[in-house]
């Protein structure tokens, strides 16, 4: 993905390296691109893979982590908590990502990787198994892709929001709640509610 920041201050990206969030993003308040270089390089790859979770496209999840990322760039000043810098980015692409479901048709053909992709939200999503599957298994796991993706898209979008952020991507409570914009018992609420609705709705599969 290519930084909202670029050229000769890419080469101080380094200097910051040990600084914690609250000071880069001061020092990108100041001007400091090198700073905000070195905020991309930290959340990136998180930013992608819950946009990717969120979206279900590859292409759909890097643009808009790219918009995200400009868009914090240019709202830096309305930080309140510098500290926060991470899961105030992680709303952003959580608002951007439900605006473009919303706006557009998107693909259903999830793939059950979705549901493991580490961090690198760049990896082979098709690297074939270590042994072939038969006819049947491959069948037989397409039909339950193709169940998983529906049952996640019908979910609301705070329970969806929920379950990727706390139960895919291991977020703390806390965490989820500041980035979805309510209580921690309202989390908690959203992910047993979608746990439940995917249970029955995949009650045949399981």
């Amino acid at each position: 993905m290519v930084s909202p920041v670029s050229g000769p201050e890419e080469r101080k990206t380094a200097d910051w390296e040990h600084a914690d969030d609250a000071k880069c993003v001061r020092a990108s308040r100041r001007g400091e691109l090198a700073a905000f270089d070195t905020l991309v390089g930290r959340y990136q790859r998180r930013a992608t893979a819950v946009a990717y979770r969120l979206l279900n496209n590859r292409d759909d999840a890097l643009e808009i982590t790219q918009d995200a990322f400009l868009n914090a760039y240019q709202k830096l000043d309305s930080l309140h908590d510098p500290k926060r810098f991470g899961s105030w980015l992680l709303r952003i692409v959580s608002n951007l990502s439900l605006n473009r479901r919303r706006s557009r048709a998107l693909r259903r053909g999830a793939s059950l990787e979705a549901w493991r992709l580490d961090e690198d939200a760049h990896a082979d999503l098709n690297a074939p198994p270590s042994r072939e599957p038969g006819p049947a298994q491959r069948a037989s796991a397409k039909d339950l892709q193709t169940q998983i993706a529906a049952a996640l898209d019908e979910l609301p979008d705070m329970q969806r929001q929920a379950l990727i952020l706390f139960s895919i991507e291991k977020m703390p409570q806390k965490e989820v709640a500041e980035i979805l914009g309510c209580s921690v018992q309202a989390v908690k609420w959203h992910v047993f509610a979608a746990r439940k609705k995917l249970k029955d709705k995949l009650s045949d599969y399981l």
